[in-house]
């Protein structure tokens, strides 16, 4: 039987992986990045290692430097960050309040019958 679930990964990936793969694929190096960027390179070093967010306004930097969309980098991010919350919030959780979304939903559906 299929499930409505959507798929979800089972790990959370950070954009810094991704933009490290970037920076490889192009043999930048995160210093060459802070210097095209005009940010420190600590920032980049914060970024690579999921230390640091990717914001809307570096998302709109690394947007321009590697030719992708602002969208792009942020929704890694939102992402990366919905991935955290999902592995930390207990499945049994989730479970209950599917249960009563379910509950909720069905009870509607009675009295919008009568």
């Amino acid at each position: 039987m299929a499930s409505n679930r959507p798929v979800v990964p089972a790990v959370a990936v950070p954009p810094g992986r991704i933009l490290k793969r970037e920076l490889e694929a192009r043999g930048w190096t995160q210093k060459g990045l802070a210097q095209v960027l005009g940010r420190p390179q600590q920032v980049i070093s914060e970024l690579v290692n999921a230390s640091k967010a990717i914001a809307p306004e570096t998302a709109i930097e690394l947007a321009v430097a590697f030719g992708t969309s602002a969208e792009y980098w942020l929704s890694l991010e939102a992402h990366y960050r919905a991935a955290l919350a999902r592995l930390r919030v207990r499945k049994s959780r989730i479970s209950t309040i599917e249960k009563r979304k379910h509950s909720y939903e069905a009870a509607l559906a009675r009295k919008r019958a009568a």
